[in-house]
């Protein structure tokens, strides 16, 4: 079976699913498919602190005690205090404005889960992309390692760089959204304009990228220290910084 493209609106963004399945048949791809969209939804719908009635937003509002609510929210919750704990207290989903928020994290979780449907659904190889948070399994069709491109903070139509990932990279920044990131530390001068982690898990990879976009060059010694894991900023001013193990998609690095 040739490759296939599905694609999901769902947590805010458009989720996309690059997918190459040869050993399975069209209409067990799309039962795996749409159990994985399933399995966005839910989780959308459990932690979103958007929708008033989600068990995060009835937890964030007092109404519901941890151990009433659903088992992945303490799940994500204890991730957090682990991200909270790597990140040097960068990453803390406890001191947000409100309440307890996940969300620097629990978008990169749930793009797992939606991946881990699909291999265990046997597909050959996946690309998970939900806004620019990239859950990858096995090789893209054509070998080698998955080429992800980094969108520059300042031009919507270029590239800041290519960067070759193995498993999971993570994009963070306030250049789509505007701010929204809260630093919990309190660094002085403005946020980097960007934040890319690479690494084995894309749950971790997510909260570190959100802790290096508002750490900025003081987070990328604590991510490289973290075994497997790599960084690469983009500061206010246009500079660029990277661990040594980001690897670039040729000589030249950044674009």
């Amino acid at each position: 079976m040739a490759a296939t493209v599905h694609t999901v609106e769902v947590m805010g963004t458009v989720v996309s699913f690059h997918v190459h399945a040869s050993a399975l048949t069209e209409s067990d791809l799309a039962a795996a498919l749409a159990e994985a969209t399933a399995s966005l939804r839910h989780d959308d719908a459990t932690f979103s602190t958007w929708k008033p009635e989600s068990p995060m937003s009835r937890l964030r509002r007092g109404e519901l005690r941890l151990e009433d609510a659903p088992a992945e929210v303490a799940e994500v919750l204890d991730l957090c205090v682990a991200a909270g704990t790597l990140s040097q207290g960068w990453f803390d989903a406890y001191a947000m404005p409100g309440g307890v928020d996940p969300t620097g994290l629990v978008k990169g979780w749930s793009l797992e889960r939606a991946l881990a449907v699909l291999v265990n659904a046997g597909v050959s190889s996946a690309m998970v992309n939900g806004g620019g948070d990239i859950a990858c399994h096995g090789e893209p069709p054509q070998g080698g390692p998955w080429r992800v491109g980094i969108r520059h903070p300042w031009r919507a139509d270029a590239l800041a760089a290519v960067l070759e990932v193995e498993r999971a990279v993570a994009t963070s920044g306030e250049y789509e959204r505007g701010r929204h990131l809260f630093d919990p530390i309190g660094r002085p001068g403005p946020p980097p304009a960007s934040a890319t982690v690479t690494g084995p898990s894309l749950t971790l990879a997510d909260a570190l990228a959100t802790a290096v976009a508002v750490g900025g060059d003081a987070v990328l010694d604590i991510v490289a220290s973290i075994d497997g894991y790599d960084a690469y900023l983009i500061g206010a001013d246009g500079s660029e910084s990277a661990t040594s193990g980001i690897r670039f998609s040729d000589a030249n690095g950044p674009a």
